[in-house]
C-alpha cells in the first residue's frame, strides 16, 4: 500500500485567474486586429502583464491560440443557449448564424490562425465540433418542435454548409454575400 499523501490540484489563485483571462482577451484583441503573427510580447503588453506571466499560463503560441479558439467556440455555444430561450425559433437560428459570420468577418486574421491550430489538434477539433453542433441541435430542435423548421436537416449538415459559405470567398464584400446566402438557406429550412 502506498502511504504517500494524495495531492489535490489546487484551484488557481484569483489574481492568476484574472491574469489568464486578461491574456486571452488581449490575445483576442491583438490577433483580431489582423495580426495573428503578432509577438507574444505584444499580447503581454496589451494585457499589461510581464512576458513571464504570459509564459506561465501559455508556454507556447499554440497554447494561447487554443485558449482563444476555445473561448470563441464557447461564446457561440453560450449564445445558442441564450437565443433558444429568448428569440422565436427561426429568428434564433438566423441570429446565431449571423453571429458566426460576424465572428469570421471581424476576426478574419485570427480565425485563419486559429483554424491552423484547430486542424493540428484532433481533440480541439472534436471539442469545437461537438460544442457548435450541440448549440445548433438546440436551435434546430426548438424550431422543429414549434413546427417552424423542417426536420430533415441535421446540425452537422448545417454546420458544414455554414463553414463552406464563410470560407468560400475572401474578396471585398464577401460578408454581404454570405449573409444573403445564410438568409436564403434559413428561409429554405422553414416549413411550408
Amino acid at each position: 500500500m502506498d502511504d504517500r499523501p494524495i495531492r489535490r490540484a489546487r484551484k488557481p489563485r484569483a489574481d492568476a485567474q484574472r491574469n489568464r483571462e486578461r491574456l486571452i482577451e488581449a490575445a483576442t484583441t491583438v490577433f483580431a486586429a489582423g495580426a495573428p503573427q503578432a509577438s507574444l510580447e505584444a499580447v503581454a503588453r496589451e494585457a499589461k502583464v510581464g512576458i513571464g506571466t504570459l509564459y506561465r499560463h501559455f508556454p507556447t503560441r499554440e497554447a494561447l491560440f487554443e485558449a482563444v479558439y476555445r473561448r470563441e467556440v464557447d461564446h457561440l455555444g453560450d449564445l445558442a443557449e441564450r437565443l433558444a430561450r429568448e428569440a422565436p425559433p427561426v429568428e434564433a437560428l438566423r441570429r446565431w448564424l449571423h453571429a458566426n459570420l460576424r465572428l469570421v468577418a471581424t476576426k478574419r486574421g485570427m480565425v485563419e490562425a486559429l483554424q491552423l491550430v484547430a486542424s493540428g489538434s484532433s481533440e480541439l477539433k472534436a471539442y469545437s465540433f461537438e460544442r457548435l453542433t450541440r448549440g445548433l441541435d438546440l436551435l434546430l430542435a426548438r424550431g422543429v418542435e414549434a413546427g417552424d423548421l423542417r426536420p430533415d436537416i441535421t446540425a452537422e449538415d448545417l454546420l458544414r454548409t455554414v463553414v463552406g459559405v464563410f470560407y468560400a470567398d475572401g474578396s471585398p464584400g464577401w460578408q454581404d454575400s454570405a449573409l444573403r446566402i445564410i438568409d436564403v438557406f434559413v428561409d429554405g429550412l422553414r416549413r411550408g
